[in-house]
């Protein structure tokens, strides 16, 4: 196993992190719940073979992610560095240091390692967490106490917010998605690594569906490259200011696979690297006759979300992942990072086509999407 810095911290972290919101399931009396048994046998077979950094958050597996993740951690808390989440519901500290009480409990645990604000934007952190009273001040007196160890925070926002957030200088790690296909936060990690903050990459294999048999990805591998999630994994693995890449894993397999592609200290060459990003950005250009993203059609009337839903629709377009972007389209409006209206909500009202500059048949379009990525 590779280990690697983790930004101004001290830490040395795996360049594999374990993601535990994909734990095995089962049924019990009619009701899907996490296999312990199998998911603790999973966990420590991961820990075996050298993977210390593992991440889980309060919601993950119905809520039952916590209690599994501490129970496997039973033996082996001082040599592995605990990653969890606190949403942030108001500008209440101490709602934020109930919250955390909770998850120690569920833990059972005395510390967190890395506590990270959940899935922030900006706007969150102006006006709930950096206020008096707030998540911040209760962050830092939790910190104070030994009951956390680092200040962290999750992010679904756009690049340029992610800067301002590293620059506020109140962070100490960031976890943010990187892959394949999304490369938007690319500059932000390097200004990340500048600024000393540790780097923990979420989506490393677009939630496992770049290791989809995609024809499209296929053609990126290199010929001694196993499968394409190990292409999507060694290629965030390659950039310099990723310190750890989380993966969602729910079998051993999974595991053994990702600690061998995590375990090459061989990196991707300067040719295959260039090969890969060529390839990308002629997909890129293939995107760009659909949609550009311009967002010169936004607002929409009624909210529908026209580039995401238009992103997603390229998924399955150029890239052929159609399951992934599917299931990306199953979540437009229900989580924070996709926020707005999938294509279906679309009334035809035609404003949008007005306002595009590529004169784009917006209303066919977002037709055409609703009709594949809709989950009959």
């Amino acid at each position: 196993m590779q280990y690697r810095g983790l930004g101004k911290t001290g830490v040395k972290v795996s360049a594999l992190g374990f993601g535990a919101m994909r734990l095995p399931q089962i049924n019990i009396n009619g009701n899907t719940r996490v296999d312990e048994e199998k998911s603790i046998e999973m966990i420590h077979r991961a820990f075996e073979l050298g993977v210390n950094y593992i991440d889980t958050a309060p919601g993950y597996c119905n809520g039952e992610s916590e209690v599994v993740v501490g129970k496997a951690l039973k033996g082996w808390r001082d040599k592995i560095y605990l990653s969890t989440k606190n949403p942030i519901e108001n500008a209440s500290g101490d709602d934020w240091r109930k919250r955390l009480e909770n998850s120690l409990k569920k833990l059972d645990t005395d510390y967190i390692d890395f506590y990270h604000m959940w899935g922030i934007n900006w706007e969150t952190y102006e006006t709930k967490i950096d206020v008096k009273g707030g998540p911040l001040e209760a962050a830092r007196k939790a910190k104070e106490e030994g009951l956390i160890r680092h200040i962290s925070f999750s992010f679904h926002d756009k690049p340029e917010n992610l800067i301002k957030l590293i620059d506020t200088g109140n962070f100490e790690t960031v976890l943010c998605q990187y892959n394949l296909l999304d490369r938007s936060n690319e500059k932000a990690i390097a200004h990340a690594k500048r600024k000393g903050l540790g780097v923990i990459i979420m989506g490393p294999v677009g939630g496992g569906k770049l290791g989809e048999p995609s024809e499209t990805i296929k053609k990126l591998l290199p010929k001694k490259t196993v499968s394409c999630a190990e292409i999507a994994l060694r290629f965030v693995l390659a950039n310099p200011n990723v310190d750890c890449a989380l993966s969602g894993m729910s079998t051993i397999e999974m595991v053994e696979e990702n600690v061998r592609v995590a375990s090459n200290d061989t990196p991707l060459t300067k040719e295959e690297l260039e090969m890969i990003r060529a390839s990308m950005e002629e997909n890129k250009r293939m995107e760009d006759l659909y949609c550009t993203g311009c967002n010169y059609c936004m607002p929409c009337p009624v909210g529908v979300n026209i580039p995401l839903n238009f992103q997603l629709m390229n998924y399955h377009r150029v890239y052929k992942i159609t399951d992934y972007a599917r299931g990306q389209y199953s979540q437009i409006g229900k989580v924070e990072w996709y926020k707005g209206k999938p294509a279906h909500e679309c009334i035809e009202c035609g404003v949008c086509e007005t306002k595009c500059p590529q004169k784009l048949e917006i209303r066919k379009q977002l037709k055409e999407t609703a009709r594949v990525l809709s989950v009959k």
